[in-house]
């Protein structure tokens, strides 16, 4: 497995070694061994969704003591992945990151705790799939304006399918100190 480290700290793409040969191919989507930093993380849920091409979900967190670390990936389609770090004393405090996951490279993302998450499927049928630290608290969730003028995230769709909760998220200047 290689480890590419983002600007933002603690966030990492993750790329597998993969395996090919006429049958298909094989690779280790999670090894703790392998991946160090994830010693002492216990991931406790792990949700699949499958959605329609222009789909966006997000930007998501939980607040603490129900905070979440996610291990993302995709095993059909594609989406383009979108965090941003509410982490107050980071450097990259209200700054974005992107990366297009597809199914095809295999590679998948860390994000700890104290980012938003969301992302726009780019095909339909995409399936995303990811391991959380932490078990789902609805009472803990929030939800970050997708579009949030603050945030100028390009997520190459001017008019994304988006649920009713994820219309009415919060600005960025109206969260609280949560991180």
């Amino acid at each position: 497995m290689e480890l590419e480290e983002t600007p933002f700290n603690g966030l990492c793409v993750i790329r597998p070694k993969i395996f090919k040969d006429e049958r298909g191919l094989f690779f280790e989507s999670f090894n703790e061994n392998k991946m160090s930093f994830f010693k002492g993380i216990n991931f406790v849920q792990e949700n699949q969704s499958v959605s329609s091409k222009h789909v966006l979900r997000g930007l998501h967190f939980q607040k603490p003591p129900f905070a979440q670390g996610k291990l993302i990936r995709v095993v059909k389609g594609s989406v383009l992945d979108v965090v941003v770090d509410l982490r107050k004393n980071e450097e990259t405090f209200g700054q974005h990151f992107s990366i297009c996951l597809t199914q095809d490279d295999h590679a998948m993302l860390w994000v700890p705790k104290g980012f938003a998450h969301g992302f726009i499927s780019l095909e339909d049928d995409t399936t995303f799939l990811y391991k959380c630290s932490e078990y789902y608290h609805p009472d803990s969730e929030v939800t970050l304006l997708w579009n949030d003028p603050l945030l100028a995230i390009d997520w190459g769709v001017s008019d994304p399918l988006i649920s009713s909760k994820d219309r009415v998220g919060k600005l960025l200047k109206e969260l609280p100190d949560y991180f």
